[in-house]
């Protein structure tokens, strides 16, 4: 068994692109081992700014030799045919195959071994194909070439066994890069080529080049020294996976060094003073133990400074006072102008041609968040009225348009530096969340009204335009905005009427009836992140009544456990037994089993279990009625699980299909008795397994 080493080296790759770039690498190779029957041990991809490297571990030697059956011509056939089956095989002679009997004739078979071929022969040619095939967000040519690549390509290393393996990448124009043993070192700090002999010695070179090639163990390393580096200086790093994430695909050789924030910058909000730090320079804030916002941010170089980082951390720490400069103005210009006073320019800005300005938007869901005000406890209409009204002025100021990602939040401080009360401030800052999954989702009573207002006026005008969300397109995020409302009402434990809302928003009867269907597939969504299953929530869905997401929880949690009980899956069972004779017998009579079941005919000439059925209906009906008036829908539950003996002795001993016309008719009310009594709590048949 053997190694294989590949590591493609270029100039610096987008960080965001190169987590999906290793794995497509290590995707696209290993497929094309196992298509050439070529089975490994292991394989494992690495990245870097500069690399893309990939390690493939237990390769045969030769591929596997292969024996295939070719079938030929009818014994008998005409001369032409047998020639060109021979001339295709390069065969002299038909007596070199086999005659077989298939059963629909005599037939010639031939069969052909196939030699293995040596693995090194076959692997330039599969990785070449790879490495053309590597999918990139945004790809580029450079020089006379025409080949495509995220940043120009320098060199291939490519190891199999223990030696360099012969292949070529033609780069078209007359040029080529040939498959070598060297790569190189980090680009300031060991730029010399270095020439390596197995995957271990490799990654030994290039850490002793100061380069560490798994991208896990530059995280781990930023990490550790960020947080060392904060804790010395008796501070906390403020988390941020995502710009961790970030800053790891832009060094080779992190070393963290912590900078100092100017303090006339600190009476600038926090939010501010990070985000401008965040998106232009990479660097972490730390805080405080209390969790307030230090005057000191970490920077991770890419470098080993020699004089312990002083000439880096004074040099970010003059880029950032220009940047940070910036955004005090903005905060200081901003705040000489009341929020109100901007509101007469949403009128410039357009929402949606067919939509309006974003002024027609606000005036549509002040209104809508009024009213849901009077269905949210604890919230007051007037102050959801003016959080609404006031909720998207800060669009027009200078420090979201110099940092949009801060809509709301500048809103917020805005409000309160203009007097207005702090359930209005906050309702701005939290009207667009939550944004995700992850996000915090408001509780205060007056942000939950202007978030789902904002929320529902979107999904409702985009449906009524008729632009919706198509296969894995949706540029107006309305799957996002119904997992927000989704979230607003269950986490909060709203009782509203979801149609009742869209049509307040302006859904006439057929939008509602689409946003109904998407709402339902986007509570599977929800739902299957928690374990739940997705015809479960179809099936209560399928009621047709329950818009109440509350209540269609409560709903679909009692099912789960109804049906997770042995009396709930025996009676699934019966159900589909029942409401299949049913079916089967409505359909060739052309009428319908519906009202009660005659028990005096019962009692005349039925049977016991017959008797027991019409009795036990009788009484669940009236258990369920007061159940589901209580909304204790694990009571209802319960009550059907009286159902399964009776029905089980009734399938045992009752004929439902009897001669007597009438008793036939009887019973199959009976059995649709049953189908609809069960139908009550969800309907059934959209239960699988």
């Amino acid at each position: 068994m053997a190694d294989l080493l590949l590591e493609i080296f270029s100039e610096e790759i987008p960080a965001r692109m190169q987590a999906r770039a290793s794995e497509d690498l290590k995707r696209l190779v290993c497929d094309a081992l196992t298509a050439a029957g070529l089975s490994f041990d292991s394989a494992a991809a690495y990245v870097t700014p500069r690399r893309l490297a990939l390690s493939v571990e237990g390769l045969p030697l030769t591929q596997p030799d292969v024996t295939e059956e070719r079938r030929g011509p009818r014994v008998g056939s005409p001369e032409q045919a047998l020639a060109g089956f021979l001339k295709a095989n390069n065969l002299a002679s038909i007596d070199a195959c086999e005659q077989r009997d298939t059963g629909k004739g005599v037939f010639y078979f031939l069969t052909v071994e196939k030699q293995g071929a040596a693995t090194q022969d076959v692997l330039p040619g599969l990785l070449v194909e790879a490495i053309r095939k590597l999918p990139w967000p945004k790809s580029m040519i450079w020089g006379e070439t025409d080949f495509r690549w995220v940043r120009p390509m320098h060199s291939i290393l490519c190891l199999f066994n223990g030696q360099e393996l012969p292949g070529r990448l033609d780069l078209g124009g007359g040029r080529e890069i040939l498959f070598g043993d060297r790569t190189h070192g980090h680009r300031f700090l060991a730029p010399a080529a270095l020439a390596v002999d197995n995957v271990e010695d490799y990654k030994a070179k290039l850490l002793a080049a100061k380069v560490i090639l798994d991208p896990a163990e530059r995280r781990a390393s930023i990490l550790q020294q960020a947080e060392a580096l904060a804790a010395n200086a008796g501070l906390v790093l403020k988390q941020d996976d995502g710009l961790l994430d970030e800053v790891t695909g832009l060094v080779e050789w992190p070393v963290a060094l912590m900078g100092r924030i100017d303090e006339a910058f600190m009476d600038v909000p926090p939010e501010v003073l990070t985000t401008s730090m965040r998106a232009h320079q990479k660097y972490f804030a730390v805080e405080t133990k209390g969790g307030d916002l230090a005057p000191h941010f970490i920077v991770i170089s890419n470098m080993q400074p020699s004089d312990g980082g002083a000439v880096i951390v004074g040099g970010n720490e003059r880029v950032l006072r220009a940047r940070l400069s910036d955004a005090k103005f903005f905060w200081d210009q901003d705040r000489k102008h009341m929020l109100a006073s901007r509101l007469p320019a949403l009128a410039n800005i357009t929402f949606h041609a067919k939509l309006g300005t974003l002024a027609d938007k606000v005036g549509r869901v002040r209104k809508l968040a009024a009213y849901l005000a009077t269905l949210i406890p604890g919230a007051d209409a007037k102050l959801a009225d003016r959080a609404a009204e006031l909720a998207k002025a800060d669009l027009v100021t200078g420090m979201v348009g110099e940092f949009p990602e801060l809509q709301g939040i500048m809103g917020r401080y805005y409000a309160r530096h203009d007097g207005e009360s702090e359930a209005v401030a906050q309702a701005i800052a939290d009207h667009y969340s939550p944004l995700g999954p992850s996000d915090r989702c408001p509780t205060a009573p007056n942000a939950v009204a202007v978030a789902l207002a904002d929320k529902l006026d979107t999904l409702v005008g985009f449906f009524a335009i008729d632009e919706k969300p198509t296969g894995s397109k949706d540029p107006y995020a309305l799957r996002r905005a119904a997992l927000g409302i989704i979230r607003l009402i269950v986490e909060n434990g709203l009782r509203l009427s979801l149609e009742a809302v869209f049509a307040k928003a302006g859904a006439k009867s057929d939008v509602v009836a689409d946003l109904m269907g998407f709402f339902a597939d986007r509570l599977k969504v929800a739902m299957r992140e928690q374990g739940v299953r997705h015809d479960l929530v179809t099936s209560v869905f399928a009621l047709g009544d329950e818009d109440d997401l509350v209540r269609l929880l409560k709903r679909v949690d009692a099912l789960a456990a109804f049906l997770a009980s042995e009396d709930g899956a025996n009676l699934l069972t019966a159900y589909r037994r029942a409401a299949n004779i049913v079916a089967i017998e409505e359909k060739k009579d052309g009428r319908a089993y519906e009202g009660r079941a005659d028990l005096k005919l019962i009692k005349a000439r039925g049977e016991v279990a017959e008797a027991e059925l019409h009795g036990t209906l009788g009484v669940i009906e009236v258990k369920i009625a007061d159940a589901l008036k209580a909304e204790d829908f694990a009571a209802a539950m319960a009550s059907l699980a009286s159902l399964r003996a009776p029905v089980d002795r009734f399938f045992e001993s009752v004929t439902v299909n009897a001669e007597d016309a009438a008793l036939r008719e009887n019973r199959l009310k009976l059995l649709t008795k049953i189908r609809d009594t069960m139908n009550q709590l969800a309907d059934f048949s959209k239960v699988e397994g």
